[in-house]
């Protein structure tokens, strides 16, 4: 019998700014909170709260852990296969 898989994980992708901002993350915590948060939004893009907003792009969504104080603000393709990370905040 083949192995049972899971739903298949969107794909992420960062803004220019959210990778600049990525690249000031030097702290092994930090890493750590972000990387968790980023592994709950691919498994589940819908996590985030919708942000106020028009109907003309994609919607922007904020995921927040309390817990890791990690704030991430990301917008999910069409498709649902790509979260592209526009801010974030450790």
């Amino acid at each position: 019998m083949a192995p049972q898989h899971g739903p298949r994980r969107a794909r992420i992708a960062f803004s220019d700014s959210a990778a600049k901002e990525l690249e000031n993350i030097s702290s092994e915590a930090e890493i750590h909170a972000l990387d968790r948060a980023l592994v709950v939004i691919s498994v589940d893009p819908d996590v985030g709260e919708p942000l106020a907003g028009d109907a003309s792009g994609p919607q922007l969504r904020q995921y927040v852990d309390e817990v890791e104080s990690v704030r991430v603000l990301y917008f999910v393709t069409a498709l649902r296969t790509v979260v592209v990370v526009a801010y974030i905040e450790v």
